[in-house]
């Protein structure tokens, strides 16, 4: 496995500088958002000059570009805001095949239009499920098209909740460009550290052999979000369970400031 962090950890606009700070924390890949090179997040257009300043910046780092951000509300009430998003992912998966960056990753979206990392008692409607995943397919045409993979992450707020979602999706989708993003604090909201565990070992087992990328986040017990190893996540058991089904892919934290970066990576490396 090999170490990173979000790069938007570090402030800034300049990818050489963001870079550098993620290699002098500690970390050896990054998920990447081009909100790091003074563009938005999910931007109309990707100038040539901001792809050759990435490049440069990830060879002159050292640091590897495990995956570019993506995100957009995939189940907006809306349509013309989903349909929207849709044509800035083709923008973002367009960067991410110029950089060869293999994962982008995404939001399954909510049903509250005001933020797509938000709760809403209708995502747990069918309808819900129907549009995000007849947006995913559209998805992933342009994926394939660019051979990017596309990387889901099961969130409490999104219609995709648990690897059990996440896998069916898959399964329906059909593709083998559609992956699993796993991030350990993402599959409960609040848990005792036992019952934490049992829930993460059972995610591992449900999404194994799909897992492109999995994500050093913690979780106080009182449903906080929390830097790695300061929470109730058991990640000497995490490690292990994602080594024993065979994933060899980017342990990528967040969740987490600037200054504590080096101690988290300190922390993961050991796990290593």
């Amino acid at each position: 496995m090999r170490l990173g962090i979000f790069a938007k950890t570090f402030a800034g606009t300049d990818p050489a500088a963001v870079l550098a700070a993620v290699k002098q924390s500690g970390y050896e890949t990054t998920q990447l958002n081009l909100a790091c090179a003074g563009l938005p997040s999910m931007p109309d257009a990707v100038p040539a000059d901001a792809i050759a300043s990435i490049r440069t910046a990830a060879q002159s780092s050292g640091v590897s570009l495990a995956a570019l951000s993506g995100t957009y509300n995939m189940a907006h009430p809306d349509k013309a805001v989903r349909d929207d998003g849709l044509r800035r992912l083709a923008v973002v998966i367009e960067a991410a095949a110029a950089l060869g960056i293999p994962l982008v990753t995404l939001c399954t979206g909510s049903r509250n239009a005001a933020d797509q990392w938000a709760y809403h008692p209708d995502n747990a409607d069918p309808a819900a499920w129907s549009d995000m995943a007849a947006e995913m397919a559209k998805a992933l045409a342009l994926a394939e098209g660019a051979n990017v993979d596309l990387g889901i992450e099961p969130e409490q707020a999104n219609i995709v909740t648990s690897a059990r979602d996440a896998t069916r999706l898959i399964a329906e989708m059909g593709s083998k460009h559609l992956k699993i993003v796993l991030d350990p604090a993402n599959l409960f909201e609040h848990a005792t550290p036992g019952e934490a565990r049992a829930i993460v070992a059972a995610a591992i087992d449900e999404a194994a052999g799909h897992i492109a990328m999995a994500h050093a986040k913690d979780r106080y017990s009182d449903g906080r979000f929390a830097p790695s190893g300061q929470g109730i996540v058991d990640f000497p058991d995490f490690g292990a369970r994602l080594k024993a089904v065979g994933f060899e892919g980017s342990l990528v934290t967040h969740g987490l400031s600037a200054d504590e970066a080096p101690d988290v990576a300190a922390f993961l490396r050991r796990l290593l």
